[in-house]
């Protein structure tokens, strides 16, 4: 009998890619930079990892996997040792943002019961959010349908905070 040979996975190429920029982000990782350096060089909109998957749909898969999960651990793991610690090699962004007296008040208490600033509080809120955004991305993927898109008055009101 012959040996059989089995025709590569149409996921294999992807498959070495997440391999490769996992091994990227572990090295960036050991040599312990800051969380938005990490989070810039291999997550960031001309990061490795957009680099890697540009198309959507490869992107998408890339989240799926535990190669992404692994990626995410390192940068919580960076984001805690360097909380209250100032970046030296990125440059600042300030925002303002105009909210409600009490809205304020209620982000002040929860950053004192946390013992973090408010802007660390914010900061953290708007990670989780867009976590939570990729979330409901990768869940309308793995559904077989598209997520509901976005109100034009949401997407106006964003492009002005930019």
């Amino acid at each position: 009998m012959t040996p059989q040979t089995q025709a590569p996975s149409p996921l294999a190429p992807e498959s070495h890619a997440a391999t490769a920029v996992l091994h990227v982000a572990e090295r960036l990782y050991s040599m312990n930079p800051e969380w938005v350096v990490f989070f810039r060089e291999v997550l960031g909109v001309e990061g490795i990892v957009r680099r890697t998957f540009s198309e959507p749909d490869a992107l998408l898969r890339f989240e799926c996997s535990p190669h992404y999960a692994r990626i995410r651990e390192m940068l919580d793991s960076l984001r805690v040792r360097q909380q209250e610690r100032p970046t030296e090699r990125e440059t600042q962004r300030v925002v303002t943002v105009r909210m409600p007296r009490s809205l304020h008040e209620t982000l002040k208490a929860e950053a004192d019961q946390m013992r973090v600033s408010i802007n660390t509080l914010c900061i953290s809120k708007l990670m989780k959010l867009l976590d939570e955004q990729a979330q409901r991305d990768l869940t309308g993927l793995r559904g077989g349908f598209d997520p509901a898109p976005e109100p034009a008055a949401s997407r106006s009101r964003l492009a002005r905070a930019k």
